[in-house]
This record gives C-alpha cells, structure tokens and sequence, in this order.
C-alpha cells in the first residue's frame, strides 16, 4: 500500500455537526494551547498522469497569550545604542521610551539592559521589576560614548538574558541604533549568522532604526533571521510609541521559537516557500518562523508542482511544526498533512482557485515588487513617478487585504516621494518586505 495515499471518509472535511443543530451549545472553553493550524488547499484536486501545478496555504493563529489579565511573563534585555551619534535628543528620547518600558512592566518581568559603543556594558544585570525608581536611575545614567560595536553588544546581552535562572519566560532582545556598526565584527553575514545562532538558543531579537545614517538591510535581515519584529523611527518624539507597540506584541506572545520541518512525497517537488529561500525541487526544508501574538495569523504560502501524479487521493508532502506555547508553556508538536485529490476529470481542476489562498500568495509576491521598486529607485533606473505608480497598486491590495500597518507604511513612502523626501522611503519599505516575508496578520 502506498503510505502517502489518504482514506477516503463520508466528511473529509470533518465539517459536520452532531446531535440537535437547534440544542443549545455550551460556550467554548478556554483553549489549552496558544497555536492553531489550519491547511487550506488552492483547489481540492489536480489533473492525473500530467504534469499539473498547486499551492497550499498553511495558517498559523495564534488563539492564546493573555486571557483573564494572566500572560507569561517576559525576561526583556534592552539593548542600547550609546554610540556619538546618539548624543542629545536621540538618547534623551530613548531613556524616555525605557522608563516607559518599566512603568508597563509587572513584579513577573525580569529586565536588564545593557549599552554598547567602542565597548559594552551591562548597565544592569538581569532583575525583577520590583523597583521601578531604582532601575530609572540606572537609565538615566547612559551617556554617549564613540564608535558602534553592536556584534559584542549582541552578544553580552544575550549572556545576561540566559543568565536567568528561571524558566518560562518569553525572552526576547530589543535592540536600538541609530548607526552603522563601525567598531568590532562589522560583516553583514557575520551579524546576520551571530542572531541566528541567538535564535537557536530560545531567543528573538528585535531591531528599531532611527535617523538616517543606520543600515536598514542589515537590521531587516537581523530581524527576520532573529524572528522578532523591525521599526524605522523617523523621528526621535516617535521612540517611546513604537517601544510600547513591541511591548504590547511581546505580553500578548502566543508562540515563539516556530520551526517547521517540511518533506515532499513521492511524485511532487517543492517549488516554492512564499518569502523564505528555499531551493527549488528540495525534497525536506526546514523553516524558521516568526513569533506569533494572540490575534495574529501566520500565513505560509507553498507552491508544489506534480510532472505525472497517479489518481487517487494523496499526501503531497507532510510536516511538523515545533513550537514554545504561551498557554501550556511546553515545547509543542504539530503534524501537518497536505493533501491533494488527483483525478482525470479536467472540468474539475478548472475551478477557480480558493481566494483565500491566492490572495495569500498575491501579497507574497507583493513584497517582491516592492522589493524591485526600492532597488530600482536606489539604482536610478526608475524615477519617483514611476515608483508612485507601484507602490499606489500595492498599497491598494494591502488595504484590501486587511494588512492595515503595511498599507500604511507603503502610504508613507508614497508620501515621502511625493515631496522629494526620497532619504527615509527605502528604510521605511524595507520594514514592509520584512513583515510581508514573515506573513503575519491581525484576526481580531
């Protein structure tokens, strides 16, 4: 018998109801985990014994994190720029936004901080929140060194994180710069590899960008290889909002450390994995995942082409995802199954593609438009009107699509282009490739 060939049942959809539909239904209890995954095919069959073409999307949702004021609580490192440049009103403006973050934390949370320039610092070790006063003090001493080593500083605070002893944290680095690294390991591929191997020990990272002399393609990469989120801050009054908007992310977390294992079956090859690089035709990938808050959807978009699949009914390729859960505050399992009819009725492979499903893929590519559009303008070979004119179609489909932050980031950069002000429109469209890529999206 073949192993990938499914059972046909009377519900393959499992969409019945049992019992009175007109008896009264008890309220749904609380969920028991924080994840739930959905697989949704684009069409419920493909053409037998031809070369034939599908896409699947697989919706992650994050259902738990806070419910009844209870959320897990955070071991937060503060990770700060105090380079030159950050002298005057930028650093002003982040001890501002850091005694914010104090104010909004509970006697749960453990906080530390940690400084860098030429040489880094823990300005305080990892401690509860229990003394608010105390810790401002120790914020308000920061003052501005010289050159950028954020290499090292990544890597002390990631010491100081992991030096907590207690479990069941949601841990996670908030890291702000408002330069260039100028001093220590300054590769991009090394800074890149250095948070992905810090996501491998359990922790995300977050990156917020202010001014204009910063390099948003590292910390964009930074970001999506750590997991974690990324903010372009044009204005220095903006820091405290956007560190209570991640903060906010952070004590409704659902999920985190996301890792999924994916393996074709016979007679299929893997073309694509929407806004991840994956090679073509590989028969097993493995993907790291964002973090997921409550109220957030993780769409993942797959692309898988069959040359001469035989009838019947067949798991096109199979996963499991592994994960940290909010609620139970375990390492969970997910076995994920993807399943496809393959029949020799062409009228019926005809229909049209579930929408859900291609308008998911439509963003994805979306974000390589963009991507396109940014380059093109960076290397002169498009001009601002003819970037508007994209960007305006974009901005459209998120819009339509419900991705209200993305839409209005595109809003800003067709705005900034409008007015000549063409220095903040990549920093600030980089940070809309770098959510589309990652696939999230509000349900609530």
């Amino acid at each position: 018998m073949d192993p990938n060939k499914t059972q046909l049942t009377n519900d393959p959809h499992r969409t019945q109801m049992i019992g009175d539909p007109n008896r009264t239904q008890a309220m749904p209890s609380m969920p028991t985990r924080g994840l739930e995954v959905e697989v949704i095919p684009g069409r419920q069959c493909a053409l037998a014994n031809s070369p034939a073409r599908e896409q699947f999307l697989i919706n992650f949702k994050g259902v738990g994190g806070a419910f009844g004021g209870a959320r897990t609580p955070l071991n937060l490192c503060l990770v700060i720029d105090r380079s030159g440049s950050m002298e005057g009103e930028p650093l002003d403006y982040v001890k501002k936004a850091c005694a914010y973050v104090v104010d909004l934390l509970s006697p749960e949370d453990v906080l530390c901080i940690v400084t860098f320039e030429e040489v880094v610092d823990v300005l305080m070790p990892p401690r509860k929140v229990v003394n608010r006063d105390l810790i401002k003090e120790n914020i308000n001493r920061i003052i501005p060194g010289n050159t950028t080593n954020l290499y090292d500083g990544l890597s002390l605070a990631v010491q100081q994180a992991l030096s907590v002893s207690e479990t069941g944290f949601v841990t996670r680095l908030v890291v702000f710069t408002d330069g260039e690294p100028t001093a220590g390991i300054r590769d991009y591929n090394a800074l890149v590899q250095h948070v992905g191997e810090i996501k491998a020990r359990g922790i995300s990272s977050t990156f917020l960008g202010f001014g204009y002399e910063y390099n948003e393609e590292l910390l964009a990469g930074m970001a999506k290889r750590s997991g974690g989120n990324y903010y372009f801050i044009s204005r220095p009054e903006l820091i405290p909002e956007v560190f209570r908007t991640e903060l906010d992310k952070l004590m409704t977390m659902a999920a985190r450390n996301l890792n999924l294992t994916l393996k074709t079956a016979r007679w299929c090859a893997l073309r694509q994995v929407y806004g991840h690089d994956v090679p073509f035709g590989e028969s097993m990938v493995e993907i790291d995942l964002a973090d997921i808050e409550k109220g957030t959807d993780l769409g993942l978009a797959i692309d898988l082409e069959f040359p001469n699949h035989p009838l019947g009914h067949y798991r096109v390729a199979s996963g499991r995802l592994a994960y940290d859960d909010a609620i139970s505050g375990k390492n969970e399992s997910v076995d994920i199954d993807l399943v496809l009819e393959f029949t020799a009725d062409e009228a019926r492979c005809l229909v049209p593609q579930n929408p859900i499903v291609a308008r998911s893929v439509e963003v994805s590519l979306a974000s390589r438009v963009v991507e396109k559009t940014m380059m093109g303008l960076k290397a002169g070979q498009i001009t601002s009107a003819m970037a508007v004119s994209e960007l305006q179609k974009t901005q459209m489909l998120l819009s339509q699509d419900g991705r209200n932050e993305e839409a209005q980031q595109v809003s800003q950069a067709i705005r900034d282009l409008q007015s000549g002000n063409a220095q903040q429109v990549e920093k600030t469209l980089i940070g809309t490739v770098t959510s589309l890529d990652q696939g999230k999206k509000s349900h609530e």
